[in-house]
């Protein structure tokens, strides 16, 4: 092909729009229940809330019901039902640096499509809304569910190919338990070992000089058999984990975790500097970051 056609066919071709991403470490900030929906997003297999939608949303494209979900069929990042309800997942393969963007473009996606048609949501939305420009904020309404039975239609399960790939899914769920004694706590068992994991609504400089404050007083376990196994930061914020012992139900653990929230609201009210044993205690702690997963 001679210079002067590619120069031609190069002119002809249209520009692909190059969509500049951008990281947000706090995706969740502004919206009363951020620690729950990084407990959703990082922590639990299976669980559902309802969502509201603004107003104006509500005008344009009807009052459809919007149901936020842990994870989607093959990690899908929405999907429409026949009767109109609208899925989002949390836990999803392709997004960007902003997820609060990438779940507001696949709803808004979602709400675009047909009831019960296929959702077709872009790997970079490029700038637009966010979750906090398109829903009523509000605590969110968990729901835990044993399996995923909660994404068929009714009778769906009676197809066998359904049915196999849904007892898949539910084969890779692990027991998880939403407590009571805390926002955003949740015990979980996992082969040989049980935690719990607390996803910490503070400022992680404030949560950590608390916690090394009760590493220091020797008071950061959750009693007898218990161990403080360290923390991850997770969208902005702290999670404290702790190992127990696999064999005591998720129940026995309410009181234990109320009793250690107080001692934490306490170590966070403290306005002193750390001291010595507190500093060596912070330093023990940023030593004993997990990996998420």
């Amino acid at each position: 092909m001679s210079k002067r056609r590619k120069n031609q066919r190069a002119e002809a071709a249209p520009r692909r729009e190059k969509i500049r991403d951008v990281f947000v470490p706090r995706p969740f900030e502004g919206l009363v229940d951020e620690p729950e929906w990084i407990a959703l997003r990082e922590l639990v297999p299976a669980a559902s809330a309802p969502l509201r939608l603004t107003p104006d949303l509500v005008e344009e494209h009807g009052d459809r019901p919007v149901t936020l979900a842990t994870v989607l069929p093959m990690a899908a990042p929405a999907m429409t039902k026949p009767d109109g309800r609208v899925f989002i997942g949390l836990q999803r393969h392709q997004q960007s640096g902003d997820v609060s963007r990438d779940l507001a473009d696949a709803l808004l996606c979602a709400l675009r499509t047909e009831p019960g048609g296929a959702v077709t949501v872009p790997p970079l939305p490029g700038p637009g809304p966010r979750l906090q420009d398109i829903l009523v904020d509000g605590p969110l309404e968990i729901t835990m569910h044993d399996g995923f039975e909660f994404w068929l239609d009714p009778g769906a399960a009676d197809d066998p190919t359904v049915q196999a790939s849904l007892e898949r899914a539910n084969a890779a769920i692990y027991p998880t338990v939403k407590l009571a004694a805390a926002r955003a706590a949740y015990w979980c068992q996992v082969p040989e070992k049980a935690h719990v994991r607390w996803v910490l609504g503070d400022d992680e400089d404030a949560a950590l000089d608390a916690l090394s404050r009760l590493s220091a007083a020797g008071a950061l376990t959750l009693g007898e058999g218990t161990k403080f196994a360290g923390m991850f930061r997770a969208h902005g914020r702290l999670a404290p984990v702790w190992d127990l012992p696999e064999d005591v139900p998720a129940a026995k653990w309410e009181e234990p975790v109320a009793a250690f929230a107080e001692r934490y609201a306490d170590a966070l009210a403290e306005k002193e500097l750390l001291d010595a044993a507190g500093r060596r205690a912070r330093q023990g702690l940023l030593g004993r970051q997990l990996t998420l997963r």
